[in-house]
């Protein structure tokens, strides 16, 4: 039996990385999620006075910030498969990269999608937005309606890459990863 790569997806502000962190502390190996230091980086770098909620704003090179981040998670990807767990977990995955292009009407080639197609998870776990934990911040700059749109989007891409993407209850971390636990040994 293979090492099992698992995403744990979702639009801002959903809980996600309170599952991943509380995985992680179950002695998980968990691999987390780069965009907010991309996100952070590029605006120290940029100039705004505006709160904006594209982070591509901030940088000179939107397609090359893309590249960047899709290349970080397959690092993560290509990273899983020489640890010695039978279990690795995401903090998203290399679609997310393709589902927030979508959602900010970005086109991207063969690169991005090669990427998709040549590195595949075993499971998609996607947490719903929740409007009652609904939180933004300095990284986090979604309204809450954006957030919606973007589970949509991230909905939609993980279902044309041929996923069956897993929701997650609207619940408590320990519940829910007690969900996504529970789930993996029935698959």
């Amino acid at each position: 039996m293979g090492k099992k790569k698992i995403v744990i997806t979702g639009a801002p502000g959903t809980g996600k990385t309170s599952i991943v962190n509380g995985l992680e502390g179950m002695g998980y190996h968990c691999f987390h999620e780069i965009i907010r230091d991309m996100t952070s980086k590029a605006k120290e770098e940029g100039q705004t006075e505006h709160y904006i909620s594209n982070p591509l704003v901030f940088v000179d090179d939107a397609l090359q910030f893309n590249k960047d981040l899709l290349e970080g998670r397959t690092s993560h990807y290509r990273e899983s498969l020489k640890i010695d767990v039978p279990i690795s977990f995401f903090d998203r995955g290399i679609p997310d990269v393709l589902a927030y292009m979508d959602f900010f009407g970005q086109e991207y080639d063969d690169f991005f999608t090669s990427h998709c197609n040549d590195h595949r998870y075993d499971s998609i776990f996607i947490v719903p937005p929740w409007k009652e934990i609904y939180v933004s911040d300095n990284e986090r700059m979604e309204t809450f309606e954006e957030a919606e749109s973007i589970h949509n989007s991230l909905m939609k891409v993980y279902t044309e890459f041929g996923y069956n993407p897993i929701e997650v209850p609207k619940d408590e971390v320990p519940n829910r990863i007690d969900f996504i636990l529970e789930t993996l040994k029935k698959l």
